[in-house]
């Protein structure tokens, strides 16, 4: 009994200390691999993947651009929506990362999507789910050998890492990266904000799933907290004022604009600070340039662009008093084009 204990605190011990250690692993990254390849497969079973090409690329395109800036380069990773209307998202080791089409409709946006690209990929370079598994290991690999069992199984293993959720030290440290990767990959500097605050929304609304994004988390509150606090070290103009009836201003200098409007999950906070993000990107590329606002529009909606930079989408509750909501949209414009004539 006295060698069995000591074996088990042998192993134990082994495992635990490769917290610690980057290169030391019980899983290599062959089986890493592996292993998350057998969890994609049984995901895309379960769901399906959504038969839309443009829709795969774009949210590929995403994840890619945050790839790029990673500190892990070593995997192939993949990038796909599955066809579910869940609000969810998961990174399975390997690097195959799946967002759940509910979650596009609810954060419709590029640079909400790139938050939670952000964080998922963070959970990747970071090793996250494996080291999960790898403890697992540590607390099963005795029983194999005393019962000479057939095995551990990677890919069950992975899954039951998955549905029970990550440590709030790994949330955390996802959130640290996900702020990082999506500024370092030119995305809005709000990325991360506006999607651990739509998550604090949609958890108050119809509760926790326990899984993918809000697995274990930290208090949304506390989330939010170490954001702004980031974000504050940025010191972004133009800033946004939340006033007491819900609406928001963007102000630089003496110009400002004003967001009044809920449109479905986007508050006017939200887009107001999208907003700021975009202009704030927009100076960053050097002396704005008036001429370089264009609007888009669509059906339902006007998307006004700064380049290739997302500014503001615009829609019918926002065009009262205008006669279309391409009208609007060129007023808006134009009063963007008095922010750049003053910078």
């Amino acid at each position: 009994m006295r060698k069995i204990l000591l074996l088990f605190v042998m192993i134990f011990s082994f495992v635990l200390g490769l917290q610690t250690s980057a290169e030391a692993s019980l899983i290599s990254k062959n089986q890493e691999i592996s292993m998350g390849k057998d969890v994609a497969a049984q995901l895309e079973a379960k769901y399906g993947v959504v038969e839309d090409d443009d829709l795969q690329a774009r949210v590929n395109n995403i994840g890619q651009r945050i790839v790029a800036v990673s500190d892990r380069q070593d995997l192939e990773y993949s990038f796909k929506v599955l066809n579910s209307d869940e609000v969810n998202a998961m990174a399975v080791p390997g690097g195959f990362i799946y967002v759940f089409k509910g979650l596009l409709d609810y954060m419709p946006s590029d640079d909400e999507l790139a938050g939670v690209l952000g964080h998922e990929v963070g959970h990747i370079v970071k090793r996250h789910s494996v080291k999960q598994v790898e403890k697992q290991m540590a607390l099963t690999l005795l029983t194999i050998i005393l019962t000479k069992g057939q095995g551990f199984i990677l890919a069950d293993a992975t899954m039951q890492a998955l549905m029970a959720g990550y440590s709030r030290s790994d949330e955390r440290e996802a959130d640290e990266q996900g702020f990082t990767l999506t500024n370092k990959a030119g995305f809005n500097p709000y990325s991360m904000l506006i999607t651990v605050s739509k998550l604090q929304d949609l958890s108050d609304a119809k509760g926790n799933p326990g899984f993918g994004l809000f697995s274990t988390h930290p208090e949304p509150e506390v989330r939010i907290e170490r954001v702004n606090k980031a974000l504050a070290k940025m010191n972004i103009t133009p800033t946004v004022a939340l006033a007491e009836d819900g609406t928001a201003t963007v102000k630089d200098g003496n110009w400002q604009f004003v967001v009044s409007q809920t449109y479905n999950s986007d508050k006017p906070a939200y887009r107001a600070k999208l907003m700021a993000g975009a202009l704030y990107l927009a100076k960053k590329r050097g002396p704005v340039d008036e001429t370089r606002f264009l609007t888009v529009d669509d059906s339902d909606f006007s998307d006004i662009y700064y380049d290739d930079i997302h500014v503001l989408r615009v829609y019918e509750q926002d065009a009262a008093g205008y006669d279309s909501i391409s009208s609007y949209a060129g007023a808006v414009a134009a009063r963007l084009q008095n922010w750049a004539v003053q910078r």
